[in-house]
């Protein structure tokens, strides 16, 4: 078996179905054979997991006049999944929002970025291959984000914040890794006005009678009829009214089988699940660390993965993920030990546990997975910022809908007031995080350093010095230090110098404080990997033929082809990828019924 991402433990019946080959689960198989006759059909198509990807394909199944059923075992209160807590942000090339900022795109310059980002280098040319489908899909997102992402969405109400985002700057190659200009729209609203329009036309197909919510239905077992996928197995599991994102009960109330002749398989990745996370973890990004903040809800557990793969679907490049080095714990968490990530801007200064700067391109905002190999490296699991009140006050933001309120409920005059003060969220961090120390000065903020960790291991003058010799190097518009020269790369882009980018100053500019050390902790965030599927987003067996009946699109999917974004993202394109896929799979599922 090709290595994979293996099912939790659950029930009886699942554990003998995934074992293949079980004498119970073949007797289960035949006995259920006659109910799935043709024409006994219970919908025209399950989707399962009622995330961003599970909405798009409803709608567009529902678009088409199908009946669907849309199963997720957690309560109404979670719908929408992961895609509400984003921050909503979409990779959109040659966008209006770009050419207002003077930013010149393209199609080809984004397709150059892709690939240096992704490196596919697994059989991209052998159908057999890993990376055979996921870089067709990736050629496809780039001409959907080039193409008519925008104006499909723009149709369906979305709008963006005009000043566009740089993230991932990359590693210094043109052709290497990170985005050649500044491509992430952040969505006005955020991540639940990204789900608004699906979950509205959804809601209205419900009223119409096309689509039926089973929520607290979990899906234990795929079910598979003369080669065919015929429907799902589960268990129905107690009523709930946890609030949004909170753990829900696993009590079990009931059994259920659900008939259809087409299943989508949209139920996310595998982020909160540190043992699968740890279990797939890949030699080259270290060894995983001890402890780790989660950046999603517990029900983003991966179980789907390992169910679908007992229903014959192929797993590729489970060792590829995402997950962010700029962590913090959350002073008031709504799910089990709560991450919440910083976006950071290029100027807070980047120390190892032990205090030594990193070097390019493990800058603030520039290369994810490498800096995370870089942290990994040194035997710790944390890193520290070493900043300035002014420079958190205009570069720090936080990862969530929640954490950016003034974006997240369209409030114009709250936006405008970070021009003039520290946003609020940010202000709650540095006086209740666990993770922050704020002194007036060096002696001082090395000491709460030491005293955070306990470990002792911030010596006060090698990290005067280093600090020190950076800021010699703010003395002339010129330098060799890269992290400057970011700097003032940052400064040459409109956007950047309004809103993400303090004006370049000394660390120590005691005009500048007080000081503030962060400590960073990995958090935990996307699979990258998935199911293997074709640009129609059917599911492909090990020998690489599509599993009749059996569809997969979002995380599920690696978010197209098992692994659209190859090794690393350019970010803003997992809520673009569960939207593309989720379309693709929903129309070319609604043409197959």
């Amino acid at each position: 078996m090709e290595n994979s991402v293996p099912p939790t433990a659950i029930s009886r019946r699942r554990a003998l179905t995934a074992a293949g080959g079980v004498l119970a689960g073949a007797a289960l198989a035949a006995h259920t054979a006659p109910a799935f006759a043709a024409g006994s059909s219970d919908a025209d198509a399950i989707v399962v997991g009622g995330g961003l990807a599970g909405l798009v394909a409803t709608a567009e199944l529902a678009a088409a006049g199908r009946k669907v059923l849309l199963l997720d075992q957690e309560p109404e209160t979670n719908l929408g999944g992961q895609a509400f807590w984003s921050f909503g942000g979409l990779f959109l090339v040659d966008s209006d929002e770009q050419r207002l900022m003077g930013i010149k795109d393209s199609r080809e310059l984004a397709w150059q970025d892709w690939l240096g980002a992704a490196g596919f280098d697994r059989g991209v040319e052998d159908p057999a291959g890993q990376d055979h489908w996921a870089r067709k899909w990736a050629e496809a997102y780039v001409d959907f984000a080039a193409g008519e992402k925008r104006s499909w969405l723009y149709g369906l109400g979305v709008r963006w914040f005009p000043i566009v985002g740089w993230a991932e700057r990359g590693g210094g190659l043109a052709d290497g890794h990170g985005n050649s200009v500044p491509r992430f729209h952040v969505t006005w609203g955020t991540g639940p006005a990204v789900v608004e329009p699906f979950e509205k036309r959804v809601r209205a197909a419900v009223a119409d009678g096309k689509v039926t919510f089973r929520f607290r239905h979990r899906v234990d077992e795929i079910v598979r009829t003369g080669g065919a996928v015929t429907g799902v197995r589960g268990a129905v599991l107690e009523p709930s009214n946890t609030a949004r994102g909170k753990a829900s009960s696993r009590t079990v109330v009931g059994d259920f089988e659900l008939r259809a002749p087409v299943v989508i398989v949209t139920s996310g990745g595998i982020g909160a699940n540190h043992d699968l996370v740890r279990r797939n973890w890949p030699a080259r990004l270290g060894t995983p660390p001890k402890f780790m903040v989660t950046g999603v809800p517990a029900h983003v557990d991966g179980r789907m993965l390992g169910i679908t793969e007992a229903a014959g679907g192929r797993i590729v490049n489970p060792d590829r993920m995402w997950h962010y080095t700029e962590g913090l714990r959350n002073y008031d968490p709504i799910w089990a030990n709560h991450g919440i990530r910083i976006l950071p801007g290029p100027s807070s200064m980047w120390f190892d546990a032990t205090g030594k700067r990193f070097s390019a391109p493990d800058l603030p905002g520039y290369d994810t997975l490498h800096t995370l190999k870089s942290i990994t490296d040194t035997g710790y699991g944390y890193s520290w910022f070493v900043t300035t009140q002014k420079i958190i006050a205009k570069e720090f933001a936080l990862s969530g809908s929640e954490q950016n309120p003034d974006l997240t409920n369209k409030d114009v005059w709250m936006l405008l007031s970070r021009i003039w003060q520290t946003p609020e969220p940010i202000e709650k961090f540095k006086k209740n995080g666990a993770d922050f120390v704020v002194a007036s000065t060096l002696s001082e903020l090395v000491t709460g350093m030491n005293k955070l960790t306990g470990d002792g291991l911030i010596d006060l003058a090698g990290l005067k010095r280093q600090i020190d010799a950076r800021d010699r190097e703010i003395d002339n518009p010129y330098t060799k230090d890269a992290q400057v020269m970011g700097i003032r790369n940052a400064l040459a882009y409109t956007g950047d110098s309004l809103s993400r980018t303090a004006p370049i100053h000394k660390i120590l500019d005691p005009g500048a404080g007080p000081l503030i050390a962060v400590r960073l902790n990995i958090l935990t965030r996307k699979t990258l990997g998935g199911l293997q599927t074709d640009l129609s987003g059917r599911v492909l067996d090990a020998a690489g033929t599509p599993i009749p009946g059996l569809y997969a699109a979002g995380e599920v999917a690696g978010f197209g082809g098992g692994g659209v974004h190859g090794y690393r993202s350019l970010e803003g394109t997992f809520l673009g990828g569960c939207l593309f896929s989720g379309r693709q799979a929903g129309r070319a599922a609604a043409a197959a019924i």
